[in-house]
């Protein structure tokens, strides 16, 4: 029986178009592009509507003299442990030696909580809330962290907005976000970016960083105001920007939300914050001194310093460990083991990993309270040399040995800030400088006088140990 190609031709093309109809209908439309533009603007405008009545404006004010050369960067000079360029610059001066420094909060009880910077109301004598509608109130300072630069002030009113907290350990790089606040006193003004990194520590701002950077506009006036997700829940508080200008240059930090609620929920318990002490001085570790250790990576936090009768040196932490673990998260680095340690509750026990002699040992330690008094025993030994923009320490025991160095010699250079003049001599972490000017260096006093009495003379010599050679280097000053 012969078979007709024409009929089947047709029949498998019948075939195959029924099944592109069948798929056809399964697959959506593509989206409009001006719809989807317009779901995102409308998204924009609730989280406004959502968040912006739970931001209110901070203005505090005190008397202080003001000095003719104040105008220019009267909150640099404040703060002066602030590296180049980072600010939180909303005061402003006025003729009658009033000071006023204008910044945002935002209400964490419907009875009138709020939360903002501790530098926007530090030392102030009378705190002034303005709310969204306009309507002011005279707040008192309920409690404050220094450390964290978390502040708490109450007005009294009823019913108010709160925001909606959220988990900023779940924070993403690349996440879109939006600051509310009042820059330049412009109240209410919300502004979006990006989160643009997280986990920033070393920025010598507050004794524990673990900051959220943004590129969200954030402005004079910013700091204190909230920064939320697209769900509208705030994720941090807006504390410094990174300026030359001291305005928006793109660059903005954030205390993250798990943080300043920790924080808060401690004032608002006892007044205070109870963070354990641990007692050691740490560094990070450079390429140099983990090879020194006998170690192939710069995880971890070097032990440079044991506080005699400190928690550290019951347990048995000695100068030179290398703390790799601290209860099960691994330390990066310095300022993450810092971090964790004021996390932890006093009088409970905290298991370490640490190096030593080339090999791990598990350490367990009964960690006490960090009190102001335990504070000045663990005043670390660095000292910063302004001039030069590095910062150094005594050269730990065991490296000295290491290194073949008579103990009590030279000061080990921890930090170089890539704008200052160490960086331009020449002088990098991990160097150990012996000599200024030809005068043997065994201390950060001597060194930082050396250095400048080497400004007068317009010229400085230094003679560095660095890796397995001795150099020196010089510069005019």
């Amino acid at each position: 029986m012969s078979r007709n190609p024409f009929k089947i031709a047709t029949a498998i093309l019948s075939v195959f178009m029924i099944t592109l109809l069948i798929i056809g209908s399964q697959v959506p439309a593509a989206a409009d592009p001006a719809t989807t533009i317009q779901d995102l603007d409308q998204a924009y405008v609730q989280i406004a509507k959502k968040v912006s009545p739970s931001v209110v404006r901070v203005s505090s004010t005190r008397s202080a003299p003001v000095s003719a050369d104040e105008g220019s960067e009267p909150f640099l000079k404040e703060f002066p442990f602030l590296p180049p360029g980072f600010q939180f610059p909303q005061r402003q001066q006025h003729p009658r030696s009033v000071e006023v420094m204008v910044g945002s909060g935002f209400i964490v009880s419907p009875d009138g909580l709020i939360m903002t910077n501790n530098h926007v109301v530090k030392d102030m004598k009378k705190i002034k809330v303005t709310l969204a509608g306009k309507k002011e109130y005279t707040a008192k300072l309920v409690a404050t962290d220094p450390e964290s630069d978390v502040a708490l002030i109450k007005i009294d009113a009823k019913n108010l907005p709160v925001v909606t907290w959220g988990d900023s350990s779940k924070v993403q790089v690349g996440e879109i976000v939006l600051a509310v606040g009042n820059p330049f006193g412009l109240s209410g003004t919300v502004t979006k970016g990006i989160v643009s990194a997280t986990g920033r520590t070393n920025m010598g701002i507050v004794g524990y960083e673990d900051f959220i950077q943004t590129d969200a506009p954030i402005n004079p006036g910013n700091s204190g105001g909230p920064l939320v997700n697209i769900k509208g829940q705030v994720i941090g508080m807006n504390t410094a920007i990174a300026s030359q200008s001291g305005g928006y240059m793109g660059i903005g930090f954030t205390i993250p939300s798990n943080s300043a609620k920790m924080v808060m929920d401690q004032l608002v318990k006892s007044g205070k914050v109870e963070r354990a002490l641990l007692g050691v001085n740490i560094q990070d570790v450079s390429e140099a001194l983990a090879k020194s250790f006998g170690r192939s990576d710069t995880n971890g936090a070097l032990v440079s310093q044991v506080i005699p009768g400190s928690p550290a040196e019951k347990a048995g932490i000695k100068q030179g460990d290398i703390i790799l673990d601290y209860n099960g998260t691994p330390i990066e680095g310095a300022s993450q083991l810092k971090n964790l340690v004021g996390q932890t509750k006093p009088g409970s026990t905290a298991k370490l990993t640490v190096w030593r002699d080339k090999k791990t040992t598990t350490i367990n330690v009964a960690m006490a309270e960090r009190t102001a008094k335990s504070v000045r025993a663990t005043a670390t030994t660095e000292g910063a040399s302004t001039e030069l923009g590095i910062t150094v320490e005594k050269v730990p025991h065991e490296l000295a040995s290491k290194l073949h160095l008579k103990a009590g010699t030279g000061l080990l250079v921890n930090e170089v800030k890539p704008d200052g003049r160490g960086a331009a001599i020449g002088i990098t972490q991990g160097d150990v400088i012996l000599e200024v000017d030809g005068k043997a260096i065994t201390s950060v006093d001597e060194f930082n006088k050396q250095v400048a009495e080497a400004k007068k003379a317009g010229v400085i010599r230094m003679l560095i140990h660095r890796g397995s050679a001795t150099i020196f280097l010089a510069e005019s000053l």
